[in-house]
C-alpha cells in the first residue's frame, strides 16, 4: 500500500501563472522532492503545499512565469529524489528552471522510527540511523551537483525539516528529535557547500506543534504548517518579512484523495486511447495533464494490482 500511495502521490498539478511586465524578475519555478513538496495533507490527501503557497505569493507580486511540482512525490528517499534529477523526463524543466525549492531526507530517516501514537512512545536503531544520515549526506552532495550542471539557472534553495511527532511524550522525544536534529546540520552543510540556500523550518514548529500537525497518526502539516514552511522560504528569498503570508490568505481547503486521482488518471488514459485507435501514437502521447511519465506510472499501479 506504501507503494502504492507513493506512485499515486507522482499525479500533481502543475501552474502556470501570468506576469505582469511591469517586473524585470520572472521565476520558473521547481518544487522538488518528497511529500512535503507534493503538498500532502495529514489524511493521506493531495492539497495546497508550501510549494503552492509560494508560487501563490511570486504570482501575485509578479515574480512568476512557471510553477509544476510534478518533480515531488510522496514517500521519496535522497536516492529517489537524485534518480529523478537524472532523468531524461526532468530535463527540459531543469532547464529552464530559475528556482528551485527541495524537500529531500525525511523519508531516509523517518521511516526506521517505530512509533506508537496511541502510546505516545518512539523507537529507533542507532545503528540504523547513522547509516541513513550518511547516505542522506552523500545523496544530497549528488542531488546539488547534478543540480548545478542541469539546472543552471536556478538558485537551489534545501528544505530543512520539523519535529514530526508532537504528541508523544516529553521523554519519548529527545532521541529522534537529536537524529532530526542532526539530518538538518546535513542540510545545512551540504547546501552552504554546493552555494544554495537552507530554509530553516524546525524553529517555527518546535517540540510542540499539535496546533500544526494535527493528526497523531500522520507527520504531514496542516495548511497552517505549510504557510509557516512558505514564509521561512519566503524570508530567505527576499531577505525581510515583505512577502510572509498571512493566515486569512490561505486557500479553501481543495483535496483530492490518491483513489480520486488514480480513478481521473485512469478515465484520462481510456479517453486517450479511444482518440487514438486509428491514429499512431505521437511522442506526446505519454504527457496527460502536466503529468511526465504517465505510461511507465499506469504499468506500475497495474503490477501493484496483479
Amino acid at each position: 500500500m506504501k507503494r502504492l500511495l507513493s506512485l499515486i502521490g507522482t499525479v500533481v498539478l502543475t501552474m502556470v501563472f501570468g506576469v505582469s511586465s511591469a517586473f524585470a524578475q520572472s521565476e520558473n519555478y521547481l518544487s522538488i522532492g518528497d511529500s512535503l513538496a507534493a503538498g500532502q495533507t495529514p489524511y493521506r490527501q493531495i492539497d495546497t503545499g508550501y510549494s503552492d503557497l509560494i508560487a501563490m505569493r511570486l504570482g501575485m507580486t509578479g515574480q512568476l512565469s512557471f510553477y509544476t511540482k510534478e518533480l515531488a512525490f510522496p514517500g521519496f528517499t535522497t536516492a529517489d529524489v537524485l534518480k529523478r534529477v537524472k532523468s531524461e523526463e526532468a530535463s527540459d524543466l531543469l532547464a529552464n528552471a530559475t528556482l528551485i525549492t527541495v524537500s529531500a531526507g525525511a523519508n531516509d530517516l523517518l521511516r526506521l522510527v517505530q512509533v506508537n501514537p496511541t502510546a505516545g512512545t518512539l523507537a529507533f536503531s542507532q545503528l540504523q540511523t547513522d547509516y541513513a544520515l550518511n547516505v542522506v549526506r552523500k545523496n544530497m552532495v549528488e542531488i546539488l551537483e547534478e543540480l548545478k550542471v542541469r539546472a543552471p539557472k536556478a538558485k537551489v534553495f534545501v528544505m530543512g525539516y520539523y519535529f514530526a511527532y508532537p504528541n508523544v511524550h516529553a521523554t519519548q522525544k529527545e532521541g529522534t528529535n537529536a537524529q532530526l536534529i542532526k539530518l538538518n546540520t546535513i542540510l545545512q552543510q551540504q547546501a552552504e557547500h554546493a552555494g544554495a540556500t537552507y530554509v530553516n523550518v524546525y524553529d517555527a514548529f518546535g517540540l510542540n506543534a499539535t496546533n500544526l500537525l494535527p493528526n497523531i497518526s500522520d507527520v504531514h502539516p496542516n495548511f497552517e504548517g505549510y504557510r509557516q514552511m512558505a514564509n521561512a522560504f519566503l524570508h530567505e528569498y527576499s531577505g525581510s518579512n515583505a512577502l510572509a503570508i498571512s493566515s486569512n490568505e490561505l486557500p479553501k481547503p481543495n483535496p483530492i484523495s490518491f483513489e480520486q486521482i488514480l480513478e481521473q488518471q485512469e478515465k484520462a488514459e481510456q479517453k486517450k486511447e479511444q482518440e487514438q485507435e486509428q491514429e499512431k501514437p505521437s511522442p506526446a502521447a505519454s504527457i496527460i495533464q502536466g503529468f511526465t511519465g504517465y505510461a511507465a506510472f499506469m504499468e506500475k499501479v497495474r503490477a501493484i494490482r496483479s
